[in-house]
């Protein structure tokens, strides 16, 4: 990126207090980086701040030393000032982006800088995995706003789902006084229509019925049979 209009305005998307920087050793062919392969994680080259900044150019991920200065304001006292200048900046492109994961820590991260056509990588941790997330979610933000200005028409498509029909939305409530009835498979209906007091108690077949003690009519003997004595 080019130098910064004074009259731009800039947008902080995060700002990571306390970042540290490791010179890593060349990638080896078809693997990742590895935190382990730095060598010692608690002895770094450089410890600073980290802000991801958008301009209307881009995004530049920017590593800042703080450095203290005296402003006078008097004859008998001053204030102290933190000044912070950039010792490295990254232009992020998520075309091509800057920052890779390691392959053994969520922690740490390889970045690409460069400064004048000149470019390097280098590792950069994180103390707490809260701000290596927050910093993930930071570019995957931009990320997404980026696409979507680059594809407004796909960006658009995407909001409504290919699986939902086009169309204004049904009805299928019931509405007052509307009943529905559900027929169940297997279910044998009763017969309320049969001959009472089976048994000559003056109960319904009915209630004898549904409570599993109905008994069967006997057939009437045929004419002119002997009877029995």
């Amino acid at each position: 990126m080019e130098g910064f209009g004074e009259d731009e305005i800039e947008s902080v998307l995060y700002i990571g207090r306390e970042v540290s920087v490791y010179k890593i050793p060349p990638l080896k062919k078809n693997e990742g980086h590895r935190a382990q392969e730095w060598g010692d994680l608690g002895q770094p080259l450089w410890k600073g701040r980290l802000r991801i900044i958008e301009r209307s150019a881009g995004v530049s991920i920017q590593f800042e030393d703080s450095t203290t200065g005296a402003l006078p304001t008097g004859q008998s006292y001053h204030f102290q000032l933190n000044l912070w200048t950039v010792f490295a900046k990254a232009d992020y492109d998520p075309a091509k982006p800057s920052v890779e994961a390691v392959l053994d820590s969520s922690r740490y991260f390889v970045v690409r800088v460069e400064d004048n056509g000149r470019r390097a990588y280098i590792g950069m941790g994180f103390i707490e995995r809260s701000d290596s997330f927050d910093f993930n979610v930071a570019l995957q933000d931009y990320t997404k706003r980026w696409r979507a200005l680059q594809n407004p028409t796909t960006a658009d498509t995407e909001k409504a789902s290919p699986h939902v029909p086009a169309g204004p939305k049904k009805d299928y409530s019931l509405k007052d006084g509307q009943t529905f009835s559900i027929s169940i498979p297997g279910r044998a209906k009763v017969n309320h229509n049969t001959t009472s007091d089976l048994l000559g108690g003056g109960g319904s077949a009915s209630s004898s019925t549904s409570s599993g003690l109905g008994v069967p009519l006997l057939p009437p003997p045929p004419p002119g049979a002997p009877r029995k004595r």
